[in-house]
């Protein structure tokens, strides 16, 4: 009778290498988010100083805030090609050394690189929103409308008020570093409730209702940021910025959970994505010319409420029970 074969015994994984390769990946991650937050608040909270120090008519400061979204929208679209085709390692490297050149180059030389700086920027980080394996074909689906409608409009009302929220504030009487506080504060409800919608999405039968309170809590804060008394303007602005949160916590939740695989997701994901950022180019362009033509902020926060409402709607069709057909895949 012979003798079983040996079987070599495992290598040895080396000690605490996998406790750091989580926590390297870990801290690129939260680098990576802070990265890209920073490239686009920025530069609202000194458009006045900026508008003067170049010479930027109220025109060209509508489309400096256009800008990143617009090219949110516009890069997305290449980014599934270009990680296919190159590899998603590749395309990540080259669009976090895009960033620092773009971002370098408009801090170095503003007066020349402002606009083509933040088109750098803004299209590495749409190639790094995305990065996805396929575009979607489940367009021929009104499922996928609605979910990119909502994702469009929650991306319209939040870069909106990325955009004109601290010059808002400070035509109320908010100074420079008030306003960008304030900024700050709304950025932290987003980052709490992007992360509490989804978990309790995933525990309700369908997120209509979550759609409902969503809506009316970033309402009452924008409403409340306009026509309260500025004292309150922490409390509002706190308030809007969780409705804001808990609404793309939501959109991102949707691309998952009304795909039937991995594959539908990912591509449902990129069109909504490049479909819904190119929605929200209108906001902060549309915001700026009614503040122009007005001469006041009313018009621009009655719209933004309007948007609001009709967010609402297109989320309420979007957070029904469904799924794409798996036919739908691209």
């Amino acid at each position: 009778m012979s003798e079983p074969a040996v079987r070599p015994a495992p290598a040895k994984a080396r000690p605490g290498g996998g406790t750091w390769a989580f926590a390297l990946f870990v801290t690129g991650i939260l680098a990576l988010a802070f990265n890209l937050r920073g490239a686009v608040t920025s530069l609202p909270p000194v458009f006045p100083e900026l508008a003067s120090a170049l010479h930027m008519s109220s025109l060209a400061v509508a489309l400096l805030a256009a800008t990143p979204v617009l090219c949110f929208g516009v890069f997305s679209i290449p980014a599934a090609s270009l990680s296919r085709r190159l590899g998603e390692e590749r395309v990540l490297l080259a669009a976090l050394l895009l960033l620092a050149v773009g971002l370098l180059a408009r801090g170095a030389w503003p007066g020349v690189m402002l606009f083509p700086g933040t088109v750098l920027a803004g299209a590495a980080i749409a190639l790094m929103n995305v990065l996805l394996p396929s575009l979607v074909r489940v367009s021929r689906h009104m499922l996928a409308w609605q979910v990119m409608g909502f994702m469009g409009l929650q991306s319209l009302i939040y870069y909106s008020a990325l955009s004109w929220l601290p010059i808002l504030l400070r035509d109320r009487g908010a100074g420079a570093v008030h306003a960008g506080s304030l900024l700050a504060l709304m950025n932290f409800g987003n980052a709490v409730t992007a992360l509490v919608a989804p978990m309790l999405a995933q525990r309700a039968r369908d997120q209509r209702w979550l759609i409902v309170a969503t809506v009316t809590v970033s309402a009452v804060g924008l409403a409340g940021l306009w026509f309260a008394p500025l004292g309150g303007a922490a409390a509002w602005t706190l308030l809007f910025g969780l409705g804001q949160g808990a609404a793309l916590g939501l959109a991102i939740y949707f691309t998952a959970a009304r795909a039937p695989d991995a594959v539908t997701s990912a591509s449902l994901s990129a069109f909504t994505q490049g479909g819904g950022y190119l929605v929200a180019t209108a906001g902060p362009l549309v915001v700026g010319f009614l503040h122009s033509v007005t001469g006041s902020w009313t018009v621009p926060v009655l719209a933004m409420l309007v948007v609001i409402v009709f967010e609402g709607a297109v989320g309420w069709q979007a957070g029904r029970a469904r799924a794409l057909p798996a036919a739908a895949r691209a």
